[in-house]
């Protein structure tokens, strides 16, 4: 009988030459210097949206129809953070008692605005015509007395749709320091 004999097998190792082994390295270390590569452009680019969002721009939706027709609600609207000198006619973000708002500024410091009891309004003792406004100017109350005389870095803000919006006849002038930034964009949302 034939008796059956194992066979091990020893592998030899591969051997390889040197061009292959420095080839094989170098090889890995290129691999390490894509990855690193790549992850230090995520880095920066991160860091780049973090600046321009964070510090440069900001956006935020518009919470209500106060500036209709102009924005609509869920509009989100791109705002300039660091301009400090603002215009009648900008559109801006404030904060007032830890809420935001959005207006058109229709008086600046050195001013005097009067809303009188027709709903006209008066800047600087002449009448307002606003073509681009649809919408009467109401008295709001006794919140704000009238005509108001505004102080250094102080604005008179008014929503576009203006009745019963919130804006400086309902809280008064707005500080330079509360304002968050101009508005010099917005992306309408589609509407049913």
């Amino acid at each position: 009988m034939r008796t059956k004999e194992k066979k091990t097998r020893v592998r030899s190792p591969v051997s390889l030459t040197p061009e292959q082994v420095i080839r094989k390295r170098l090889r890995r270390i290129a691999d390490r210097e894509e990855v690193s590569g790549f992850l230090s452009k995520l880095v920066m680019f991160v860091v780049m949206m973090w600046v321009m969002f964070g510090v440069i721009f900001g956006i935020t939706p518009m919470q209500n129809n106060d500036m209709s027709p102009r924005l609509s609600s869920g509009d989100l609207m791109l705002y300039y953070r660091l301009e400090d000198t603002f215009r009648s006619q900008d559109i801006i973000i404030f904060e007032k008692e830890g809420r935001q708002y959005t207006g058109r500024i229709i008086a600046r410091g050195g001013e005097s605005v009067e809303i009188t009891d027709d709903s006209q309004l008066i800047v600087n003792g002449s009448h307002v015509v606003e073509t681009d406004i649809f919408y009467r100017t109401p008295k709001y109350g006794e919140e704000v007395e009238y005509p108001l005389q505004l102080g250094d870095r102080e604005y008179f803000v008014l929503c576009d749709y203006r009745d019963r919006a919130r804006d400086s006849r309902y809280s008064g002038a707005v500080s330079q320091e509360e304002i968050r930034g101009k508005v010099p964009a917005a992306i309408r949302r589609t509407h049913p």
